[in-house]
């Protein structure tokens, strides 16, 4: 897996793991770059995409809202909210990654972490963003 891949799979984890504590996620990537708790230390683009989606939630929350046709984002398996704003972040924000990598490895990370429906749902809204991303910046 590169490295990136890597890097993207924790960032799912921590803002996972921030959600499930009812904790900041910005706080707990800090925290774990500050004092990793695996002998590998946290991938620095990790940090910088968790807090990236803390930046912003508002946004991305509500972008994800508006084009999930029919599933408010309480109803979505909570991986795959956490997948879908890693997503969606990069789609807008991380001007280093090109919208179809971003797509294409949301989708893996749902196929590997979450439910049988969830790459196809996962691909169709985030392409769905990556569509409207014109309109918004």
């Amino acid at each position: 897996m590169a490295a990136r891949s890597k890097a993207r799979k924790r960032a799912v984890d921590l803002l996972f793991e921030a959600e499930q504590k009812g904790s900041d996620a910005g706080d707990l990537a800090r925290e774990r770059a500050a004092t990793p708790v695996t002998p590998a230390p946290l991938n620095p683009w990790t940090v910088t995409a968790v807090t990236g989606v803390v930046a912003h939630a508002g946004e991305i929350d509500e972008l994800l809202t508006t084009y999930s046709q029919g599933w408010s984002l309480e109803r979505m398996p909570d991986v795959d909210r956490a997948i879908l704003r890693l997503g969606a972040w990069e789609i807008l924000h991380a001007e280093d990654v090109p919208d179809s990598v971003a797509i294409s490895e949301a989708v893996a990370l749902a196929t590997e972490l979450s439910t049988d429906e969830s790459p196809r749902f996962v691909n169709g809204l985030l392409a769905r963003i990556a569509e409207v991303k014109p309109t918004l910046v």
